[in-house]
């Protein structure tokens, strides 16, 4: 029994170190401070553990507290990049959704952190004299979900497609997620089965 459970403490491990070996090379960008928020997660759970393929992205939204009041945050195609970086900068989030200034209630895009990098800072420009729309991800070419994908099948997409932030749509925007939501959900689960093993052997039970 003890071979299970360390077993599922490499996996564990493995898994959490080939997500950032995809962060740290698909974008040229590696952000330290991911691991931190990886391991801050391990001591304070959020989600009950009920096993990998029984959870959602709502439950992930709920954990985050999302689901209820659909905390988005959101700016117009029309606002300059310097506002909108303003703005994630303000709330500590990567993504925004972007909206039609003409009618709120229709999505355009998303913008991201790595789209300010990439189409702002590496190319010279001034975010203070571009628009969102000339750099987010048009609704067109989004990938999302809805609250009802499961978490590995939401991981999946965001490495088959170098994302790192996910709408969750079900009809209308209900929230986002990222790439750290995701694995920090995992990571825990994967932890909370160790521990549910070792008190099993410890005759806990």
């Amino acid at each position: 029994m003890q071979g299970v459970v360390k077993a599922i403490q490499a996996h564990g491990n493995r898994l959490k170190h080939a997500v950032l070996q995809h962060l740290r090379f698909t974008d040229g960008f590696y952000w330290p401070n991911i691991v931190t928020r990886f391991e801050t997660a391990i001591s304070t759970p959020r989600i009950p553990h009920k096993g990998l393929e029984n959870i959602t992205v709502y439950e992930l939204l709920k954990a985050k507290g999302e689901e209820e009041k659909e905390a988005v945050y959101w700016c117009r195609t029309s606002d300059t990049v310097y506002d909108a970086v303003q703005n994630m900068t303000q709330h500590n989030i990567g993504a925004l959704v972007v909206i039609k200034p003409e009618d709120e209630k229709l999505l355009a895009g998303i913008v991201t952190e790595r789209d300010y990098l990439r189409k702002i800072i590496v190319q010279g420009k001034s975010s203070t004299a571009t628009r969102v729309g000339e750099i987010m991800t048009d609704e067109n070419k989004l990938i999302s979900v809805t609250s009802d994908t499961n978490i590995l099948k939401a991981m999946q997409l965001m490495i088959d497609h170098h994302i790192r932030h996910m709408p969750v749509i079900d009809k209308k925007v209900v929230g986002m997620i990222s790439i750290v939501d995701v694995v920090r959900t995992i990571v825990e689960q994967q932890h909370a089965e160790v521990k549910h093993l070792n008190e099993y052997i410890k005759g806990n039970y």
